[in-house]
């Protein structure tokens, strides 16, 4: 039996108690599947030292319960913060041009519509466009421009001069 054949035993006959445990230990089903799952990880990524421990099951309960401690920490700290500086601004409704760029903007072809927002809204240039999306830096500049083009009619606007030529 190789070390994964073993490690593969193992999870399978402790993960039920392990995150019965952190079950109990922590309220909520959801956070112990996601501590159990990580302390598993962590024990695969070290299972040649774990392995010859007198009890590799109480290793990963232990680091699944301080995960569960640390995550409850966080959000612990999270709500003394709220509670310190209070909600943050009402923000308001979207200005009408926002309403109206977004619609726009969803009328656009899929890859016009990337171009457009990871150019103008992203601040990307052309070449990391490119290099992003896998396209050549002269189809992102056709659809740059056609994008443009399209939006300036739909928003009965036209951009200006440098814009054109980008």
């Amino acid at each position: 039996m190789n070390a994964e054949d073993g490690f593969e035993e193992f999870y399978r006959s402790t993960r039920h108690r392990v995150v019965t445990v952190l079950y109990a230990l922590g309220g909520d089903l959801s956070e112990a599947q996601d501590a159990a799952q990580e302390a598993y990880v962590r024990a695969w990524q070290r299972w040649s030292k774990i392995s010859a421990y007198d009890d590799a099951e109480a290793w990963v309960r232990t680091v699944g319960y301080r995960l569960l401690m640390n995550r409850w920490r966080k959000i612990r700290n999270g709500l003394f913060a709220y509670r310190r500086h209070g909600a943050d601004p009402a923000t308001g409704p979207p200005s009408e041009d926002t309403v109206a760029l977004v619609a726009a903007l969803r009328r656009l072809p899929a890859e016009q519509r990337q171009a457009i927002v990871l150019h103008h809204l992203a601040d990307l240039s052309v070449m990391d466009i490119a290099a992003q999306t896998g396209t050549p830096t002269g189809t992102v500049k056709a659809r740059l421009a056609r994008g443009r083009k399209a939006l300036a009619a739909l928003l009965d606007t036209s951009f200006p001069e440098e814009v054109n030529h980008a």
